[in-house]
């Protein structure tokens, strides 16, 4: 039976292991990326949360409280993995139910997320759990980064 818990910082490595996983075209520096993740679990505005079975990390969800003026405090996944050889055991529902739990008990009004549009499955996982297609994400990189720091 999968455990949700919040991580904590001796799961930095398997964390990125998934998000290698996910993304495996992907470069994630070490050091900034450590840097990230250590401000995240001490932030109040976001939520790291780590599934595990027997003992090893398979799962990884991450949750940012946002402010918009238009709907008040909004829930917003930032991420969301399994690793493929834990998928179908529930672990992706029991990780999205907590970050949902997480949103409402930080008086969010709604919980968005977004996902690339070549990722069927997923798109399918969402509307099973009632997200509805409200928008297109735009995205514009606004300066290079150190990506091998």
């Amino acid at each position: 039976m999968p455990t949700i818990r919040n991580c904590r910082s001796d799961d930095f490595g398997a964390v990125v292991a998934l998000l290698q996983l996910h993304w495996p075209e992907a470069v994630f520096g070490q050091s900034q990326l450590r840097s990230l993740f250590e401000r995240a679990l001490i932030s109040p505005r976001q939520r790291y949360l780590c599934a595990e079975v027997e003992g090893q990390v398979v799962g990884f969800g991450s949750l940012t409280i946002k402010t918009s003026l238009r709907e008040g405090s909004i829930g917003y996944v930032d991420e969301m993995v399994v690793d493929p050889k834990n998928r179908g055991q529930g672990i992706a529902t029991l990780l999205m139910q907590r970050l949902e739990d997480l949103a409402v008990a930080s008086g969010c009004s709604h919980l968005h997320l977004d996902a690339a549009f070549h990722r069927k499955e997923t798109h399918a996982f969402y509307e099973q759990r009632r997200f509805e297609r409200r928008a297109l994400l735009f995205s514009k990189e606004l300066r290079e980064t150190s990506r091998g720091a």
